[in-house]
């Protein structure tokens, strides 16, 4: 089955590529798609001058990036630096992104979410979380560059259940993985019972993108895991898994898996806005705080078996999915049942505040899919795709009859898995991406640290296929897979200069030159293929130089790089923009400036000189 913008890729590897099997007695159902013409290597090549078909954007973590790959072929097509600082874009040496980094140097991304209009992927924004700072980040898509960062969210410890976005992009939600008190404060750790707390954000997006915290929810203190937005009669709920039922604060491995269930939390984020518009929170650290003791009808627990990790809500927005990665299950519950639940009042207590739904009154059934399951997709044909840690498989069973009806092995250990559009309400159920934690033995040795493995999985085969491995940088902990058609033709391959506002922007050398205030000096530059203007400047030793330098190009992929010797000034100017560099010179001597981004014939040329005198 191909595609108008080709599925070709030639890479050796593929030669090896093992074929999926069907694992034990399990059988492909008749529902299945059907069978994809050509051998392993002709479904992802991808030739010459082809595009693929499909982006996928994988979190880096720690890495503090997003990498950008094209499906089927697994070519790797960019880095998207977002929350730590990269020399090879001049992400966070310029001015402008210094601020928006607000001085970390680093950050842990786990959860990439793109912007969604009716349930739907609409190729607008991508939006992922910094965990270990509690940021959230939003990139804009038509630029493949970050366009805020909004964060550290207040009272949040760690928001690794973020992010996640309702089906119009109308929030992204985030919740503590790490209970605290609230606000941070000194308090003996082990009155973690009385004194912490779990807190679920919710942020508000603009038409325009921009993010704003509206309000958060205070909870007991678990700790919050994954969530995801409702869909169709789901809309206007999230759900939200956690662990830690038991409240402990010491060795988790053991104490935080007593319980036979934990929870699935569903806040209705429209009580939430009408409690904040009524008034009905508490101010602390400068964000509305909301009890949901006070505002019946906010929240709801939904007991799941056992410390769930993922929580997926099917394309139908009708089903509700917690995988407990310690009880060898997948569960089901039934939105309709949680509703009419809560029209009857059938609760067996409540947890701090919060009522308690009868777990019989939700669930509709315990898939056993094998062992470790973390994560569910969708394929938009009736079935899901379930990831089992322990198992180092992916498990495929009907949302019909709840059976597993096929099995494929990774390798291994895998943690998220995503398949293509599979978070929306119309999966295209071509390709699923495995995102595994370990891929000894799978590529060529790079020393004790291992790259990561994903892994490409045919969909469109009556049996799951592996097909492809994608060795990737760490750690990619989560992934969504868009159709291309949906982004590039909002690509834009230039900034136009008529839209840049930059109070330092400058069209002709007449405009270009330096001006002092105090000991600050302002230098407004152009960069042309194949020089600077001014080239040649001299301040006293003292002054602090801001370059506001423009690429007046507007011809693509002719970008200009600005760095200074011996400084870390160092950042990209593509066509059309200005962006500012800050040097204060620690010495007295001459200190060249080149471009540091290859444009041209005459690259070389394109430099000049800072001289600061004693």
């Amino acid at each position: 089955m191909k595609t108008p913008i080709g599925k070709k890729f030639g890479l050796t590897i593929l030669t090896v590529a093992a074929l999926a099997f069907a694992i034990g007695a399990c059988q492909s159902s008749n529902q299945s798609a059907p069978a994809r013409g050509g051998d392993a290597a002709s479904r992802v090549y991808v030739a010459p001058g082809e595009y693929d078909d499909y982006y996928a954007f994988l979190s880096g973590g720690h890495s503090g990036q997003v990498f950008v790959y094209g499906l089927p072929s697994g070519r790797h097509l960019t880095n998207i630096p977002v929350f730590t600082p990269e020399s090879a874009s001049g992400w966070g040496y310029d001015e402008d992104s210094k601020a928006m980094l607000g001085g970390f140097t680093w950050g842990d991304a786990h959860h990439p979410a793109l912007s969604e209009t009716n349930g739907d992927y609409d190729g607008r924004w991508l939006f992922i979380n910094d965990m270990a700072n509690a940021r959230i980040a939003r990139i804009d898509l038509r630029y493949f560059k970050t366009a805020q960062i909004l964060g550290p969210l207040p009272n949040v410890s760690a928001n690794h259940a973020s992010t996640f976005i309702t089906e119009n992009t109308e929030y992204v939600f985030a919740a503590s993985r790490f209970s605290a008190p609230v606000p941070n404060h000194y308090t003996p750790i082990s009155s973690y019972k009385n004194d912490f707390n779990g807190v679920l954000a919710a942020v508000a997006i603009d038409a325009d993108g921009k993010m704003e915290l509206d309000y958060q929810v205070l909870t007991p203190p678990f700790h919050w895991d994954k969530s995801d937005a409702g869909k169709g009669p789901s809309h206007g709920w999230v759900f939200f898994s956690c662990y830690n039922s038991e409240q402990a604060y010491t060795k988790l491995e053991v104490n935080a898996s007593q319980n036979e269930r934990d929870f699935i939390a569903a806040l209705n984020w429209k009580v939430g806005q009408e409690a904040v518009r009524a008034g009905k929170f508490t101010e602390i650290s400068g964000a509305k705080v909301i009890n949901p003791a006070d505002v019946p009808g906010l929240l709801y627990l939904l007991p799941t078996p056992k410390s769930p990790h993922g929580v997926d809500v099917d394309p139908s927005g009708t089903r509700i999915i917690g995988n407990g990665k310690l009880a060898a299950v997948t569960v089901v519950h039934s939105f309709e049942n949680f509703l009419a639940a809560i029209e009857a009042k059938d609760f067996i207590g409540e947890f701090g505040g919060i009522p308690v739904i009868r777990y019989e009154a939700t669930r509709v059934a315990e898939v056993p899919v094998g062992l470790g399951p973390l994560h569910t997709q969708f394929d938009g044909r009736g079935f899901a795709y379930t990831s089992l840690f322990l198992d180092s498989q992916v498990a495929k069973w009907s949302l019909d009859t709840y059976e597993v009806v096929d099995k494929v092995d990774v390798h291994y250990s895998i943690g998220h898995l995503t398949a293509s559009e599979g978070d929306t309400k119309h999966p295209t159920g071509d390709w699923l991406l495995a995102l595994n934690k370990i891929s000894k033995d799978r590529y060529l040795p790079v020393g004790p640290t291992h790259p990561e493995g994903a892994q490409l999985v045919d969909l469109n085969t009556p049996t799951m296929e592996l097909i492809l491995d994608i060795p990737t940088y760490m750690e990619p902990h989560y992934g969504q897979i868009i159709k291309a058609d949906k982004v590039v033709p909002n690509v834009r391959t230039i900034f136009p200069i008529e839209e840049n506002h930059n109070p330092n922007k400058i069209l002709t050398e007449q405009e270009a030159g330096m001006t002092r205030d105090g000991k600050d000096v302002h230098v407004k530059m152009v960069a042309v293929r194949t020089h600077f203007f001014p080239d040649t400047l001299e301040v006293k030793m003292g002054d602090t130089v801001y370059f506001h330098v423009t690429n007046v190009e507007q011809d693509r992929d002719i970008a200009h790089g600005f760095a200074v010797l011996r400084s870390n000034v160092d950042f990209q100017v593509e066509p059309g923009e200005t962006k500012t560099g800050k040097f204060t010179p620690p010495a007295p001597g001459i200190y060249p400036f080149y471009c540091s981004n290859f444009c041209s014939a005459l690259h070389q040329e394109m430099q000049g000189y800072l001289a600061v005198r004693p």
